[in-house]
C-alpha cells in the first residue's frame, strides 16, 4: 500500500517537471536556430587559420590591419558623438515639452511615438533629398545665393552621419526622460520656486537627479543602436567613414572573405556586450 503511494507521488511529482520542460523546450529550439547556431559558424571560421587548423590566425591578420583599425575609430567617435548629442538634445526638448506649457504639446509626444517606428535609413534619405549636393535647399541655395555645387558636402562625411543618427536617436532618449518627468509632482517644483530657488538650480536640485535612470536608459540605447549602426551610414554614402558594420558587409558581400567578416563581427559582439554590461553596472549604482 505504501509503495503504491510513493509510486504515485513520485510520478505526480515528476509531471510538473515533464511541462516545464515542455514549455522551455521551444524557445530553447528558436533560440538555438537563430542565435547559437550563426554564432558557432561564425566562432568555426574565425577560429580556424586559413590552413583549416585550429588557431587565432585570422583574428592577428584582421586586428592588426589598418582597415579595422580605423573602422573601429570611426565607430567609437560617431556613438559618443552621437550619444552625447542626443543626450543633451533629448534633455532640452523633453524640459520643453514637459515644463514649459504650449499649444500642440500633447500632439508632439504622440508624433515622437510614432516617429520610433520609423526605419533609420529614411532618415538619411530625407536629409540627402533636403540638404544634399542636388537637394531641395541647395538648388534654392545656388539660384539665390550664389552657393557652391559642394556646399553641403559635410553630408557625406563624419558629420554628415552624426546629423542623421542624432535626429533618428534623439526621440530614444525623449521618450524615458518624459515618462520621468511626468512622474514630478508640481508642487515640489512650486515648493522650490516659492523659496526663491532660480530655474537653473530647480533644474539641477530636483529634474536632473529624476531623470539619471532615464537618461542612462535613454544613453546606451542609443550607445548600442548607434555603435550597430548600418542603414544610415550605407544610405549617406560616406566612402571615408568605415565602421564596423560597413567593414562586416564589405568583407562578407563584395569580397567574399566570410571568414575576415566573421572575425569583425564577433569583435563588434564583444564590443556591444562590454559596453551593455557597463550600462547595467552603472544602473545599479544609481539610487532609485
Amino acid at each position: 500500500m505504501n509503495r503504491a503511494v510513493v509510486s504515485r507521488g513520485g510520478a505526480c511529482s515528476g509531471q510538473p517537471a515533464v511541462a516545464w520542460l515542455a514549455w522551455l523546450a521551444p524557445p530553447l529550439i528558436v533560440l538555438g536556430i537563430v542565435l547559437v547556431y550563426p554564432l558557432t559558424l561564425m566562432g568555426a571560421q574565425a577560429f580556424h587559420n586559413p590552413s583549416g587548423a585550429p588557431g587565432l590566425g585570422r583574428f592577428a591578420t584582421v586586428l592588426r590591419s589598418t582597415v579595422f583599425r580605423h573602422a573601429l575609430q570611426h565607430t567609437l567617435e560617431i556613438t559618443l558623438t552621437s550619444t552625447l548629442l542626443c543626450l543633451v538634445l533629448g534633455f532640452a526638448l523633453a524640459l520643453l515639452l514637459s515644463f514649459v506649457p504650449f499649444r500642440g504639446s500633447g500632439a508632439i509626444g504622440r508624433l515622437i511615438d510614432a516617429y520610433l517606428a520609423y526605419p533609420s535609413f529614411l532618415i538619411a534619405l530625407s536629409l540627402i533629398f533636403l540638404y544634399g549636393n542636388a537637394g531641395v535647399f541647395s538648388v534654392f541655395g545656388r539660384a539665390l545665393f550664389g552657393a557652391g555645387p559642394n556646399a553641403t558636402s559635410f553630408l557625406y562625411g563624419f558629420w554628415g552621419v552624426v546629423l542623421a543618427e542624432v535626429t533618428f536617436y534623439t526621440p530614444f532618449v525623449m521618450r524615458p526622460l518624459l515618462a520621468a518627468f511626468d512622474a514630478i509632482e508640481p508642487a515640489q517644483l512650486d515648493m522650490a520656486s516659492s523659496l526663491g530657488e532660480k530655474p537653473l538650480g530647480v533644474i539641477r536640485r530636483i529634474i536632473l537627479p529624476t531623470a539619471v535612470p532615464s537618461l542612462l536608459a535613454g544613453g546606451s540605447l542609443c550607445l548600442l543602436l548607434t555603435l550597430n549602426e548600418f542603414g544610415i551610414v550605407l544610405v549617406m554614402g560616406a566612402k571615408d567613414v568605415i565602421t564596423l558594420p560597413m567593414l562586416i558587409y564589405g568583407k562578407a558581400i563584395q569580397q567574399f572573405d566570410y571568414p575576415g567578416a566573421s572575425v569583425v563581427a564577433l569583435c563588434n559582439i564583444v564590443l556591444s556586450l562590454t559596453l551593455y554590461a557597463l550600462y547595467r553596472h552603472l544602473l545599479t549604482r544609481v539610487p532609485s
